[in-house]
């Protein structure tokens, strides 16, 4: 599947089990909450912001302890270690949901998910990277983020019908839907365990390369912005853009004289069209070069988010989110495999973490941004996303170099053949 390492497959498989059961806390955390079976402290805090405190926690820790976990990773030279651990502690605390019956417990617990699977992100993308030549980097990037987006797609669709199923009995044993749900997420991510336990393995090397010094440059030696930290602002930037809408549902939904039905097919439309294009891309940018495909995704990306400020009926919002898919698609995997591209050899998990990081911090920032600006008028939130796409345009074209010669097989003969 578009030249992808066998093993890059089965880590695009795993990532898509555990993403089903992350989504599926995103809708089942909140309602639980509200459920009343959830009670003590609430550290003086009203519910819904304790709700709010919660689901970001996951985030931010999430975000900060990528580079960290990707910087030990490649000085230990290991990565499916630090996988399995990051895939372990996700299990074990998806199924702890299920006996968390007061805030403080269900704070510990987020958090914990937070840290472990900040270890499993950054690794994954740094073995991706790795078993990956310079001229199939794309393509696989394409479709691990293919997989991972589809997992993250459907959880959502089917936690509502996992909850309000309940109760069940299983063995013997009744289970609550809320019980089901965080045990169904637990059985995904020890289905990705197990993939990764049996399909994947390191790169064969004797010793981690990476040097002493912690190695998150701003700047380049030429003076200007460091290309994969540029990379990391533009990620940023298009995560803030494409988060704008999910904050700001009720005053959408009045807007447009329209129900919630229409809303989640709006939301859905951005990941359809990730799911159809990723791969495709991805490959098209080991053929054609990465750098014009992240500008381009990102110039259409400036009227694909301004119009949703702007749209007038259900139909024309589906549009805006179906376009701001497709520059999406345009910027994702070629970042990642031009990342990968400037990535010095044993540097990959501190490197490449700098994206990662980026687009967690991107997800969370852009609701809180919609929330704060829409009562300026509903309009505002979008001009803002707008104007960050095209900053992130403007500084990729000024501040990236292309990395390799379009179509050529430069290092084709000094890596392993991708295997089919």
């Amino acid at each position: 599947m578009f030249g992808t390492d066998r093993r890059v497959l089965a880590l695009a498989l795993a990532r898509m089990a555990d993403a089903v059961g992350n989504s599926f806390l995103i809708v089942v955390l909140p309602v639980y909450i509200a459920s009343g079976a959830v009670s003590g402290d609430t550290f003086g805090l009203e519910e819904a912001m304790v709700t709010g405190v919660v689901l970001s926690l996951f985030g931010f820790l999430n975000s900060f302890t990528q580079p960290f976990a990707g910087r030990i990773s490649d000085r230990t030279g290991k990565r499916k270690l630090f996988i399995l651990l990051g895939l372990a502690i996700l299990t074990l605390t998806n199924v702890a949901y299920a006996f968390a019956g007061n805030y403080v417990s269900l704070v510990l617990i987020r958090a914990l998910q937070g840290v472990g699977v900040a270890f499993t992100i950054p690794c994954t993308i740094a073995l991706v990277n790795e078993l990956a030549t310079g001229d199939t980097r794309g393509g696989n990037m394409g479709v691990f983020n293919t997989f991972r987006l589809l997992g993250f797609g459907l959880g959502p669709i089917a936690a509502g019908s996992v909850v309000d199923g309940g109760p069940y009995t299983i063995a013997g044993i009744q289970l609550t839907g809320f019980d089901a749900a965080f045990y169904f997420a637990a059985v995904g991510a020890l289905v990705s365990y197990l993939l990764v336990t049996l399909l994947v393995s390191d790169p064969k090397r004797t010793e981690s390369s990476a040097g002493e010094e912690f190695d998150l440059s701003l700047r380049s030696s030429g003076g200007g912005l460091d290309p994969v930290f540029t990379l990391g602002l533009t990620t940023l930037f298009l995560a803030i853009s494409i988060a704008l809408l999910a904050t700001i549902e009720p005053t959408i939904n009045e807007r447009l004289d329209q129900g919630k039905t229409w809303f989640g097919l709006q939301f859905a439309a951005f990941v359809l069209a990730q799911v159809a294009l990723q791969a495709p891309v991805g490959r098209a940018s080991d053929r054609f070069g990465r750098r014009p495909f992240i500008i381009v995704g990102m110039v259409v990306l400036v009227p694909a988010t301004l119009a949703q400020g702007f749209v007038g009926t259900s139909t024309q919002m589906l549009v805006a989110r179906l376009v701001q898919g497709v520059a999406g698609a345009l910027v994702f995997a070629p970042a990642l495999a031009l990342a990968g591209d400037l990535a010095r050899e044993g540097q990959s998990g501190t490197q490449l973490s700098i994206l990662t990081m980026a687009f967690g911090l991107g997800t969370a920032i852009g609701p809180l941004a919609s929330g704060f600006l829409v009562r300026y008028g509903f309009s505002i939130p979008f001009e803002f996303g707008a104007i960050l796409a095209a900053l992130g345009a403007l500084l990729v074209y000024t501040q990236v170099e292309e990395t390799m010669s379009v179509g050529a097989d430069s290092d084709a003969e000094s890596r392993p053949a991708p295997q089919d």
